[in-house]
């Protein structure tokens, strides 16, 4: 794999494009985007398990049945959820809008929004924008595209790959945005991915269903779960490759790139996350399963004390093994290790389920840099391992949190 530039518009026949049209009442940012392919795509998805949904993944489940599309249109500051049947016509409208101006059926366009829960969408500035939006369409788009799609975010999440199948080189390219409402499953935020690749829809959504597992549900922020998530992949095939029709060394090499960048995009929501100060990696090594490996570095990135100890550079490993301890997961707390890491050291902390001695002055140094490491290993007989993002938590999440809306 090889980075490339452009975001979701490096693979071939993808342009992009963003604006402002006023959706969010202050400020001058940007909140209406549109990806579009010159071909129909295979296209698969996944989406929140909040039981409260958005209107507009109600439409996109239901355009995307066929396993086909070929544009997406999102707008930020407005997440148009529990608003009822006006919510539906908004969102069918906006995929109308699309259709009137593109050589492509609104039942091929992917609808998402992001904002504020339970206010009205009022489509008439997204209608009023339209005909900029497309007019601007271009593969220096992906740039616009991907501020538009942001809500409390601080930075850009976006990241393109090449790899080689078959022969062919192939592109993946993603945008996502993410920074609050950030917990599986699926965690809370937006992801579109595209690619040249051809690849059949059935082997794409098993491709993209296995990535999300081992990505964006292990990342928390903060414990909750939105109402408007959504992963899109759309996959063209004019890299030329031989379609993807079968499980072997082309799908696996696909899957391997697709995960790599869904991991990425997951490590930069959770490095992102409201008010953090700091990217936290929980990896447990040593236990009987994956998914209960999973199961213990999801406990540890969740605990509100393990992130405000990490927020003040306290190696308050207690509270670690605490969360370990209450993960439902089976473990031997008398065998288990503990370490913090960061590029500035090593930290050992526990070993045999008691403390080890360690200076202050060294956790206060590993634990102060911006990315940090939680290494639990269980000390037991199994060989599967897990890995989870998070954030700590500071002040800044409550201001954020507390005036959102107003």
């Amino acid at each position: 794999m090889k980075q490339e530039r452009g975001g979701v518009t490096a693979p071939k026949g993808f342009t992009a494009a963003g604006l402002r049209v006023g959706i969010k009442k202050t400020g001058d940012k940007k909140d209406l985007a549109l990806v579009w392919s010159e071909r129909r795509c295979s296209a698969a998805a996944c989406y929140t398990t909040n039981k409260v949904i958005g209107q507009p993944l109600t439409v996109t489940k239901r355009h995307l049945a066929d396993g086909f599309a070929q544009a997406i249109i999102v707008n930020s500051g407005n997440a148009n959820t529990c608003n009822g049947e006006a919510g539906i016509a908004a969102a069918e409208r906006m995929a109308a809008l699309v259709a009137e101006r593109l050589p492509v059926k609104a039942e091929d366009v992917v609808v998402a929004s992001t904002g504020v829960i339970g206010v009205q969408l009022d489509v008439a500035p997204i209608e009023a924008g339209m005909e900029a939006l497309v007019a601007g369409l271009s593969k220096a788009g992906s740039i616009d595209a991907r501020e538009a799609i942001l809500t409390t975010d601080t930075m850009k999440k976006e990241l393109a790959i090449g790899v080689e199948l078959g022969g062919a080189e192939v592109t993946i390219g993603a945008m996502a945005k993410g920074s609050g409402m950030i917990h599986p499953n699926m965690a809370t935020m937006l992801c579109f991915v595209t690619t040249d690749c051809g690849i059949s829809p059935a082997l794409l959504q098993k491709a993209l269903s296995a990535g999300v597992r081992k990505s964006f549900n292990r990342v928390s922020v903060d414990g909750d779960t939105s109402t408007n998530d959504m992963v899109v992949v759309l996959a063209n095939g004019m890299a030329g490759n031989a379609a993807i029709e079968i499980e072997g060394p082309a799908y696996r090499a696909f899957a391997e790139a697709l995960d790599y960048v869904l991991v990425e995009l997951a490590k930069m929501i959770a490095r992102d996350g409201e008010g953090a100060t700091k990217l936290v990696e929980c990896v447990v090594s040593g236990a009987e399963s994956e998914e209960a490996a999973e199961a213990l570095a999801m406990s540890v990135i969740r605990s509100s004390l393990v992130k405000t100890a990490l927020f003040g550079s306290d190696a308050n490993w207690g509270r670690v093994l605490c969360a370990l301890g209450y993960a439902g997961a089976p473990f031997d707390p008398d065998r288990v290790k503990l370490a913090f890491e960061s590029p500035r050291g090593y930290l050992e902390v526990c070993s045999g389920g008691a403390g080890v001695p360690f200076s202050e002055e060294k956790a206060k140094l590993v634990l102060g840099a911006q990315e940090v490491s939680v290494l639990v290993d269980l000390g037991g007989p199994g060989a599967a391992e897990a890995t989870a993002w998070g954030c700590d938590l500071s002040y800044e999440y409550v201001r954020i949190n507390g005036d959102y809306r107003t």
